[in-house]
């Protein structure tokens, strides 16, 4: 997660196995762990919705990314009669309850609201506390059963670092292209929320760290000590969650998914790749009481791909901490 910046984590069940898979043998289990324990927060941050984040990164990154992103909503909150005064009084009111090393629930945060005089319908809540995530004023706590819980940023984070705005778009320009590259500017900027202006001024700083790559015309960017991809000796084979940042991390998919073969709407499902491409989707489900993985793959596999397929499912087995069994 560190080497990535942030990881898309609406949906935490799968984005922990989005985690995992670039973790080795990592549970399920570990990963609440590690999250309940504040080793992983989640929190709103880039574009406007939610992402992993490590405890050291988070303050930078939010003043790096909530300002735009707050822009982004300005519309919205006009609509709900949110104002800098409104925020301002729910931020306050919000830190306070949460002082001392409380965690409350959503449903708990309305009422610390209410109390303050400050009205909280359903959508006008997400934005009260997105607001509040985006000012650095709260943060992800420990889950409590199967609820989230929401802590004081700078009780959960105590060590985190502060960067200058400059410092933080290097920083961030230099992980992106490091994890995600090649990858275009445009991607940089889908990918953060930022400009392409400021992917250009963070490519500008981060010198040799980075270097450029032609690609079908189209000018690249990636680490400066990237290694060569060499082909694999069986198949490769990948049960990616959806909103993974393989396929949610660029600004188009060409380079991984056949639109002729398979739906571009794929992307942000639960997709099959095999060696890089999207090849299909898959889920999970019971089926006579057992746990299955079903796929849904337009064209048939060779056999070392359905090899590596069931390869695949057994990872995910063994992330569960439960056996599957692969229907196709």
């Amino acid at each position: 997660m560190h080497a990535l910046g942030a990881v898309q984590s609406q949906d935490y069940a799968s984005a922990k196995w989005a985690l995992a898979q670039r973790l080795g043998e990592a549970t399920d289990a570990d990963l609440d762990r590690d999250f309940n324990a504040g080793r992983i927060l989640r929190t709103h941050v880039l574009r406007p919705t939610w992402h992993f984040v490590a405890p050291e990164d988070i303050r930078w990154l939010l003043a790096l990314t909530g300002p735009r992103v707050n822009r982004l909503m300005a519309n919205y909150n006009r609509l709900q009669e949110l104002d800098e005064a409104v925020f301002a009084r729910s931020n306050a009111a919000l830190a306070r309850a949460l002082k001392g090393g409380a965690h409350l629930t959503r449903k708990e945060l309305a009422g610390v609201l209410q109390d303050a005089g400050i009205a909280t319908p359903q959508l006008r809540l997400s934005f009260l506390v997105m607001r509040a995530e985006l000012d650095a004023v709260i943060c992800s706590g420990p889950r409590r059963g199967n609820q989230f819980t929401y802590a004081l940023l700078e009780e959960r984070a105590p060590a985190a670092r502060t960067l200058t705005r400059e410092q933080g778009l290097a920083e961030l320009v230099r992980r992106y292209f490091t994890s995600h590259g090649p990858a275009q500017p445009r991607d940089f900027a889908w990918w953060s929320g930022l400009t392409i202006a400021d992917a250009r001024a963070g490519l500008e700083m981060v010198g040799g760290a980075l270097v450029s790559q032609v690609i079908a015309g189209q000018t690249h960017w990636l680490a400066a000590d990237a290694k060569p991809a060499r082909g694999a000796a069986a198949p490769v084979v990948h049960l990616l969650p959806n909103y993974d940042e393989y396929t949610v991390g660029y600004r188009d998919h060409d380079a991984i998914l056949d639109r002729a073969r398979v739906p571009i709407s794929s992307v942000l499902a639960h997709v099959v790749t095999v060696d890089g491409q999207v090849r299909g989707r898959w889920r999970r489900s019971a089926a006579k009481g057992e746990a299955v993985v079903e796929v849904d793959l337009p064209e048939s596999l060779s056999p070392a791909e359905e090899d590596a397929l069931e390869r695949a499912v057994a990872r995910f087995g063994r992330f569960l901490g439960m056996p599957l069994r692969l229907l196709s």
